[in-house]
């Protein structure tokens, strides 16, 4: 079946704009699903009111040309934020942008860092943060609704290719590079780097956070797939299968799945918390085998995400499409041509998908299925347990193979 379109924001372009350092990099929806943020390329990040968004594609259709000048975001919660409607704003980072994270405050959240009493900020329940990875290594930290920069952190030697927030508010950031490292960042501490993850050999490309925020999925120019324990910061276990470079991973909602982007032409659905994997969705048919796995080239996977019912994956390929997947069926349910398309995301409801190409971003209405009963147990399960932990329960074994998911 044919994705149905859902909108489009259009970078504006001049007729000297040149193609190359135009590329959309990196897409984000806030935790609260208030805002959308995407890279313009030219080391520009645009934020959009994502409900003020939805509404231009239903008044004037799908197309909504990004406009050129930046306003300021009225804060919400001030009087000035009564008043006003939140507005659409431009930040010019200093430098290409490679990455994007919104991330979030839990007041109650203490810092890592106890020893430290002063500090600078002071972050409120209603603060909502944006990291940005750059090309010269540093990862700068802007205030939404002021669009003022907070922190600019300089660790890094090289770009800052993916960055994710701890879900759980602690405002706890981790930054992936090409320089080989991933490090952690407490922005409650003023944006101390607390720690510095080794053991890829090669670029890294992505991270990601399970939902819990214990532990920390990274992939970079290896085959491998590397779990990190995020309360001792070691490394839990090294996940292998993909026959090329890994570029993109995602958990699934519930924690008990991981979903993970080659080079190779598949996605692999890992079980990660036994380290096998429970399904793989091919973008070429006959698959290629591992000697020229490398070679398909126009097949390569790009970016993959996991929508919020736990249900869907969409992908998105060099063979100019994006597609939906079920994680418990073979064949996309959902297809969509997209050409040089570099990244994608799920909206926070999981409603529609977003997808960057060439500073523009594409819009998609997701599958909507209901969840089976078996489906609905699993998620809330396995939200509070992992897969050893269900397997042990003292329950009928039908009951414990229920509420797993199977290869």
């Amino acid at each position: 079946a044919r994705s149905r379109t859902a909108g489009e924001l259009l970078a504006p372009t001049s007729p000297f704009d040149k193609k190359c350092g135009r590329e959309n990099w990196t897409v984000a929806f806030a935790p609260d699903g208030s805002y959308f943020a995407w890279s313009q390329g030219h080391r520009i990040v645009k934020l959009v009111p994502w409900s003020q968004c939805l509404n231009n594609f239903l008044l004037h259709g799908t197309k909504n040309v990004a406009n050129a000048a930046g306003t300021r975001l009225a804060r919400q919660g001030s009087e000035g934020g009564q008043r006003n409607r939140p507005c659409e704003h431009l930040i010019d980072c200093g430098d290409i942008v490679w990455s994007l994270a919104f991330g979030s405050s839990v007041p109650e959240k203490q810092s890592r860092c106890v020893n430290i009493e002063w500090h600078r900020f002071k972050f409120g329940q209603d603060q909502l943060l944006l990291a940005t990875g750059l090309n010269n290594g540093r990862i700068k930290i802007w205030d939404v609704y002021t669009g003022k920069l907070l922190l600019n952190l300089m660790d890094h030697t090289e770009v800052v290719r993916d960055l994710t927030f701890a879900p759980d508010g602690s405002l706890i950031l981790v930054s992936a590079s090409r320089d080989k490292t991933l490090r952690v960042w407490d922005l409650k501490d003023d944006g101390n780097m607390m720690k510095v993850l080794r053991g890829h050999q090669n670029w890294v490309y992505g991270c990601a956070f399970s939902p819990d925020s214990s532990i920390l999925c990274s992939v970079g120019a290896s085959k491998a797939v590397f779990l990190w324990d995020m309360d001792k910061y070691s490394m839990i276990r090294k996940l292998e299968g993909h026959h090329n470079d890994v570029v993109a991973c995602e958990f699934s909602p519930d924690g008990a799945l991981l979903a993970t982007a080659s080079y190779d032409t598949r996605v692999y659905v890992w079980d990660p918390h036994i380290g096998v994997i429970l399904k793989e969705f091919g973008h070429l048919f006959p698959p290629p085998t591992p000697i020229f796995a490398g070679g398909a080239n126009d097949r390569w996977v790009r970016s993959v995400s996991f929508s919020q019912d736990g249900m869907h994956i969409a992908s998105l390929a060099d063979d100019k499409m994006v597609r939906f997947w079920r994680i418990d069926e073979e064949y996309p349910v959902q297809v969509a041509p997209l050409n040089n398309g570099l990244c994608c995301t799920f909206s926070t409801d999981g409603s529609v998908l977003a997808a960057g190409q060439d500073g523009s971003v594409y819009f998609w209405a997701t599958p909507r299925q209901v969840s089976s009963l078996q489906h609905l147990c699993r998620m809330a399960i396995r939200r509070v347990m992992p897969t050893s932990q269900v397997k042990n329960l003292p329950i009928p074994s039908k009951l414990v193979e229920f509420l797993c998911y199977q290869i």
